[in-house]
């Protein structure tokens, strides 16, 4: 299964005072060989997960959708698909990704609206933005290309503990302006536990508006074997000042599950479960 390149962030008051510019344009051998081990890191096959998304407004007012997904991989490529259920005003609305193993080939998404019953395929130029009011982006949601970055070392600092777990710190800077818009990041700083390589923080500083989020993962456990993020937290700033958040649970995770290739199609899209 093909990894995703988000994964996580805490301890974003002490952060704060560390993060300074990165060097553009200089990859390291070392920190690259670190992002290849993340990227083949074995992350599971056919899943299949109950999923809650609480997203809090700067009042701290909450609204809570629960969503069922399921997981495929097939050759290289892999299959993702995701149902909300609730609540009644946006149940039904389904969202596909084919994510292809394939280098260079872009991936493809479709949300369905059931309020217009009507697909919409996301174009790349609209993968940054908000997925579902959420402060995850459509391209969060997928896979990205290591090849699509250089990667350094943070500075002199190359490792911190994070609660009681070794951690590499490394820079993702954006090779080109294409990889910027389409995700919608400036680059980006990434903390992986040097036992399981898995990244378990990141701070994203995005190309507009001043903005800069932080990722966290709140929960780690393994699943059949699998080390999966079962709560995740989106954290989004301005001026230091946090103006939205977004948590993001899994339950009933189970993997090695048989999936018809049915479901991941537009029929099945638009059909439901």
């Amino acid at each position: 299964m093909k990894t995703r390149f988000l994964i996580a962030i805490g301890g974003v008051a002490i952060f704060y005072a560390l993060f300074v510019a990165p060097p553009s344009g200089a990859d390291d051998k070392g920190a690259r060989g670190i992002m290849e081990k993340v990227d083949q890191r074995d992350d599971g096959d056919n899943m299949i997960a109950d999923m809650e998304m609480t997203l809090i407004d700067q009042s701290a007012k909450e609204r809570v959708r629960k969503m069922k997904a399921f997981t495929k991989d097939r050759g290289s490529d892999t299959l993702r698909i995701m149902f909300f259920l609730y609540p009644l005003d946006i149940k039904g609305t389904g969202f596909l990704t084919h994510e292809y193993g394939e280098p260079g080939k872009e991936d493809d998404q479709w949300l369905y609206l059931p309020a217009l019953k009507r697909t919409k395929r996301i174009a790349s130029a609209d993968k940054s933005g908000p997925f579902m009011g959420s402060d995850f982006t459509y391209a969060d949601m997928a896979s990205l290309e290591l090849d699509d970055y250089d990667f350094s070392f943070f500075e002199d600092q190359k490792e911190i503990e994070i609660h009681g777990n070794k951690c590499w710190i490394i820079w993702a800077h954006p090779r080109n302006q294409a990889v910027k818009d389409k995700t919608g990041y400036e680059k980006v700083l990434l903390f992986i536990r040097q036992d399981n390589d898995y990244l378990i923080r990141a701070k994203f500083w995005l190309n507009t508006g001043d903005y800069i989020k932080f990722l966290e993962v709140l929960n780690l456990e393994k699943v059949e074997g699998v080390w999966t993020a079962t709560e995740l937290q989106m954290k989004k700033t301005k001026s230091n000042v946090e103006t939205h958040r977004t948590i993001l649970k899994l339950f009933d995770v189970k993997y090695n599950q048989e999936i018809n290739d049915d479901m991941f199609t537009e029929r099945q899209l638009e059909k439901g479960i």
